[in-house]
């Protein structure tokens, strides 16, 4: 064998290496991105279930819970695309019955009671979640501008009523202990939050409410009358905690303004 044939031979081998080696590169990037999609698309999942679940029932409308459902069920589907080992199909198929459910009105939450400051702050987060989760949404182009701006807007909203159902809760407290003028502290801490949805009708409606129950609380202050303060408050008490069970406000809200 002369020469150039070994000189060639080796050449021919050493192609075939190198293309035996970056195939081999090329299947091992094509499986760890599928591995980086997976868990992305797993992330998704699991986050906006997370927040379905754990988010007071209160405050939820139904777009809010279809948007949920929406990044769930579009999960599964990308799932599916990549041949996922989890359960995806069972997943799918409870996403979609939900969505029925939530779409026929009959999807009921249980609402949650905020108490505490560390209820209150763990609900802020889950809300400042989700308004992530809809700007993303927004910016991969699966809702449009629209819906985005509607339901960014109303979980601004529900993060000042978070704040206020706190202030609330710690007012009807100090009620009952007769710290009348604190009582009137917190509910002025809950107006203004109230008054930072201030294209909100509702919110500006419960502020009105909190500015006559600072009115009756003053009026008493000086004889700092336990029965009086707990008879008066009543109303407002049953008008707060029914504030986002009522469907007549979402007929009033205009968030698209």
């Amino acid at each position: 064998m002369d020469t150039t044939m070994i000189v060639l031979l080796l050449a021919a081998v050493v192609t075939v290496s190198i293309i035996i080696i970056v195939a081999s590169q090329m299947r091992e990037r094509a499986r760890i991105e599928r591995i980086r999609k997976t868990t992305a698309l797993e992330d998704s999942y699991n986050r906006a279930s997370r927040l379905l679940s754990e988010i007071p029932g209160q405050y939820f409308t139904a777009d809010l819970k279809l948007l949920l459902i929406k990044r769930m069920e579009e999960s599964c589907k990308d799932l599916q695309a990549l041949k996922s080992d989890q359960p995806v199909e069972e997943r799918l198929s409870a996403v979609q019955q939900l969505k029925k459910s939530v779409m026929d009105g009959e999807d009921k939450r249980a609402p949650i009671k905020i108490d505490s400051p560390e209820k209150s702050t763990y609900v802020q987060e889950l809300l400042q979640n989700l308004f992530k989760m809809i700007e993303s949404m927004h910016k991969a182009g699966k809702i449009d501008s629209a819906t985005a701006k509607k339901n960014l807007k109303f979980v601004l909203f529900l993060v000042h009523k978070t704040h206020a159902d706190l202030h609330v809760f710690q007012a009807r407290d100090y009620v009952k202990q007769n710290q009348i003028r604190k009582a009137i502290h917190a509910y002025h801490l809950a107006s203004t939050e109230m008054g930072k949805s201030r294209d909100n009708p509702m919110a500006m409606k419960a502020v009105k409410s909190f500015r006559t129950r600072i009115k009756e609380l003053e009026a008493i202050k000086g004889d700092e009358s336990h029965s009086t303060a707990t008879a008066g408050q009543s109303s407002l008490d049953k008008e707060w905690d029914t504030f986002l069970h009522d469907d007549e406000w979402r007929k009033k809200a205009d968030y698209d303004d």
